[in-house]
Protein backbone atom coordinates (compact mmCIF):
# COMPACT_ATOMS: atom_id res chain seq x y z
CA UNK A 1 0.00 0.00 0.00
CA UNK A 2 2.56 2.54 -1.29
CA UNK A 3 2.26 6.29 -1.65
CA UNK A 4 2.56 5.70 -5.54
CA UNK A 5 -0.54 3.32 -5.27
CA UNK A 6 -2.70 5.75 -3.04
CA UNK A 7 -1.80 9.06 -5.46
CA UNK A 8 -3.24 6.72 -8.62
CA UNK A 9 -6.09 6.06 -7.07
CA UNK A 10 -6.77 9.63 -6.04
CA UNK A 11 -6.08 10.75 -9.85
CA UNK A 12 -8.76 8.04 -10.76
CA UNK A 13 -10.93 9.71 -8.12
CA UNK A 14 -10.67 12.28 -9.31
CA UNK A 15 -11.03 12.21 -12.85
CA UNK A 16 -14.36 10.38 -12.74
CA UNK A 17 -15.52 13.42 -10.15
CA UNK A 18 -14.18 15.70 -12.80
CA UNK A 19 -16.60 14.61 -15.32
CA UNK A 20 -19.57 16.39 -12.75
CA UNK A 21 -21.71 18.63 -14.90
CA UNK A 22 -22.60 20.51 -11.69
CA UNK A 23 -19.85 23.11 -10.73
CA UNK A 24 -18.86 25.20 -7.97
CA UNK A 25 -17.18 28.52 -7.40
CA UNK A 26 -13.46 28.90 -5.85
CA UNK A 27 -11.42 31.52 -6.02
CA UNK A 28 -13.32 32.65 -8.98
CA UNK A 29 -13.32 29.81 -11.05
CA UNK A 30 -16.31 27.72 -11.69
CA UNK A 31 -14.90 23.85 -10.61
CA UNK A 32 -16.86 20.48 -10.93
CA UNK A 33 -18.65 20.51 -7.83
CA UNK A 34 -18.04 16.16 -6.84
CA UNK A 35 -13.85 17.19 -7.42
CA UNK A 36 -14.02 19.95 -5.01
CA UNK A 37 -16.26 18.35 -2.58
CA UNK A 38 -13.94 15.23 -2.52
CA UNK A 39 -10.67 17.27 -2.04
CA UNK A 40 -11.96 19.39 0.78
CA UNK A 41 -13.64 15.73 2.76
CA UNK A 42 -9.49 14.56 1.97
CA UNK A 43 -8.36 17.64 3.32
CA UNK A 44 -10.89 17.89 6.27
CA UNK A 45 -10.06 14.03 7.37
CA UNK A 46 -6.21 14.40 7.26
CA UNK A 47 -6.82 17.56 9.73
CA UNK A 48 -8.42 15.16 11.87
CA UNK A 49 -6.28 12.27 11.56
CA UNK A 50 -2.71 13.04 9.90
CA UNK A 51 -1.96 9.55 10.51
CA UNK A 52 -5.13 7.67 8.89
CA UNK A 53 -5.00 4.83 7.84
CA UNK A 54 -5.15 3.89 3.86
CA UNK A 55 -8.54 3.20 3.79
CA UNK A 56 -9.57 5.91 5.58
CA UNK A 57 -7.73 8.59 3.19
CA UNK A 58 -9.38 6.14 0.16
CA UNK A 59 -12.72 6.37 1.55
CA UNK A 60 -12.88 10.10 1.80
CA UNK A 61 -11.41 11.11 -1.57
CA UNK A 62 -14.36 8.82 -3.23
CA UNK A 63 -17.42 9.37 -0.84
CA UNK A 64 -19.68 10.99 -3.01
CA UNK A 65 -18.11 9.38 -5.99
CA UNK A 66 -19.83 10.26 -9.75
CA UNK A 67 -22.75 11.48 -6.93
CA UNK A 68 -24.57 13.48 -10.22
CA UNK A 69 -25.75 10.09 -11.95
CA UNK A 70 -27.86 9.51 -8.85
CA UNK A 71 -29.91 12.67 -8.18
CA UNK A 72 -32.31 12.87 -5.70
CA UNK A 73 -35.50 13.07 -8.05
CA UNK A 74 -34.63 9.34 -8.71
CA UNK A 75 -37.11 8.45 -5.86
CA UNK A 76 -40.29 10.14 -4.74
CA UNK A 77 -40.22 12.85 -2.26
CA UNK A 78 -40.58 12.89 1.96
CA UNK A 79 -39.04 11.58 4.31
CA UNK A 80 -39.29 7.80 2.84
CA UNK A 81 -37.78 8.41 -0.35
CA UNK A 82 -34.76 10.71 0.66
CA UNK A 83 -34.10 7.65 3.20
CA UNK A 84 -33.91 5.31 0.48
CA UNK A 85 -31.88 7.76 -2.02
CA UNK A 86 -29.31 7.59 0.45
CA UNK A 87 -29.29 4.01 1.13
CA UNK A 88 -28.90 3.33 -2.62
CA UNK A 89 -26.64 6.25 -2.84
CA UNK A 90 -24.24 4.62 -0.63
CA UNK A 91 -24.34 1.53 -2.33
CA UNK A 92 -23.51 3.46 -5.27
CA UNK A 93 -20.51 4.91 -4.23
CA UNK A 94 -19.37 1.87 -2.36
CA UNK A 95 -19.61 0.33 -5.88
CA UNK A 96 -18.23 3.14 -8.19
CA UNK A 97 -14.90 2.71 -5.20
CA UNK A 98 -14.77 -0.88 -5.88
CA UNK A 99 -14.49 -0.54 -9.36
CA UNK A 100 -11.80 1.86 -9.45
CA UNK A 101 -9.88 0.43 -6.74
CA UNK A 102 -9.70 -2.85 -7.98
CA UNK A 103 -8.19 -1.05 -11.58
CA UNK A 104 -5.61 0.66 -9.36
CA UNK A 105 -4.34 -2.76 -8.10
CA UNK A 106 -5.80 -2.69 -4.62
CA UNK A 107 -6.46 -6.31 -3.05
CA UNK A 108 -9.94 -7.08 -1.71
CA UNK A 109 -9.90 -7.07 1.47
CA UNK A 110 -8.70 -2.65 1.65
CA UNK A 111 -11.42 -2.65 -0.89
CA UNK A 112 -13.79 -3.97 1.48
CA UNK A 113 -12.69 -2.02 3.90
CA UNK A 114 -13.23 1.05 1.91
CA UNK A 115 -16.58 0.12 0.87
CA UNK A 116 -17.43 -0.84 4.94
CA UNK A 117 -16.56 3.19 5.16
CA UNK A 118 -18.38 4.25 1.87
CA UNK A 119 -21.74 2.49 3.87
CA UNK A 120 -21.21 3.58 7.32
CA UNK A 121 -20.94 0.50 8.71
CA UNK A 122 -20.54 0.59 12.46
CA UNK A 123 -20.92 4.40 12.69
CA UNK A 124 -20.23 5.33 16.23
CA UNK A 125 -17.75 2.41 17.21
CA UNK A 126 -15.66 2.44 14.09
CA UNK A 127 -12.84 4.96 14.95
CA UNK A 128 -12.11 5.75 10.96
CA UNK A 129 -16.02 5.42 10.21
CA UNK A 130 -16.95 8.43 12.78
CA UNK A 131 -13.36 10.05 11.67
CA UNK A 132 -15.07 10.14 7.88
CA UNK A 133 -18.55 11.33 9.57
CA UNK A 134 -16.83 14.03 11.37
CA UNK A 135 -15.36 15.29 8.60
CA UNK A 136 -18.67 15.01 6.58
CA UNK A 137 -19.73 17.24 8.83
CA UNK A 138 -16.96 19.63 9.11
CA UNK A 139 -17.38 20.43 5.06
CA UNK A 140 -21.10 20.75 5.42
CA UNK A 141 -20.35 23.25 7.96
CA UNK A 142 -17.67 25.39 6.41
CA UNK A 143 -18.38 25.30 3.10
CA UNK A 144 -22.10 24.45 2.46
CA UNK A 145 -23.52 26.30 5.62
CA UNK A 146 -24.38 29.47 4.94
CA UNK A 147 -26.57 28.00 1.61
CA UNK A 148 -29.03 26.07 3.68
CA UNK A 149 -29.59 29.10 6.17
CA UNK A 150 -30.30 31.32 3.03
CA UNK A 151 -32.89 28.53 1.59
CA UNK A 152 -34.17 26.86 4.31
CA UNK A 153 -36.79 27.79 7.17
CA UNK A 154 -35.37 28.82 11.23
CA UNK A 155 -36.79 25.74 12.70
CA UNK A 156 -36.02 23.19 10.21
CA UNK A 157 -32.62 24.67 9.65
CA UNK A 158 -31.88 24.49 14.02
CA UNK A 159 -32.91 20.87 13.23
CA UNK A 160 -30.63 20.03 11.10
CA UNK A 161 -27.71 21.51 12.75
CA UNK A 162 -28.58 19.38 15.93
CA UNK A 163 -29.07 16.54 14.09
CA UNK A 164 -25.46 17.79 12.75
CA UNK A 165 -23.70 18.35 15.98
CA UNK A 166 -25.04 14.63 17.41
CA UNK A 167 -23.05 12.84 14.34
CA UNK A 168 -19.62 14.21 15.82
CA UNK A 169 -17.27 13.14 18.10
CA UNK A 170 -16.28 15.64 21.03
CA UNK A 171 -12.99 15.53 18.19
CA UNK A 172 -15.01 16.63 15.78
CA UNK A 173 -17.13 18.92 17.34
CA UNK A 174 -13.79 20.81 18.47
CA UNK A 175 -12.60 20.94 15.19
CA UNK A 176 -15.78 23.39 13.99
CA UNK A 177 -13.45 25.78 16.32
CA UNK A 178 -11.37 26.15 13.30
CA UNK A 179 -14.21 27.16 10.72
CA UNK A 180 -14.93 30.68 10.61
CA UNK A 181 -18.44 30.80 10.46
CA UNK A 182 -20.31 33.91 8.91
CA UNK A 183 -22.53 35.97 11.80
CA UNK A 184 -25.71 34.24 10.37
CA UNK A 185 -23.43 30.86 10.86
CA UNK A 186 -22.66 31.47 14.32
CA UNK A 187 -25.93 32.72 15.50
CA UNK A 188 -27.89 29.75 14.12
CA UNK A 189 -25.31 27.45 15.99
CA UNK A 190 -25.20 29.26 18.48
CA UNK A 191 -29.14 28.94 19.00
CA UNK A 192 -29.49 25.22 17.55
CA UNK A 193 -26.64 24.11 20.28
CA UNK A 194 -27.85 26.03 23.86
CA UNK A 195 -31.57 24.87 23.07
Amino acid sequence: MNEAMLQDAYRRFDAANAEDPNTVEVDGQAQPKELVFARRLSAAVLALNPDASTALKLAARCQHIRRWKMPRSTQPMGRTGYLKWRTLLKKFHAEQSAEILAATGYNSDLIERVQELNLKKNLKTDKDCQTLEDGLCLVFLEYQFDALIADTEQEKLLGIVRKTWAKMSPHGQQATSNIAFSEKGTRILQQALSQ
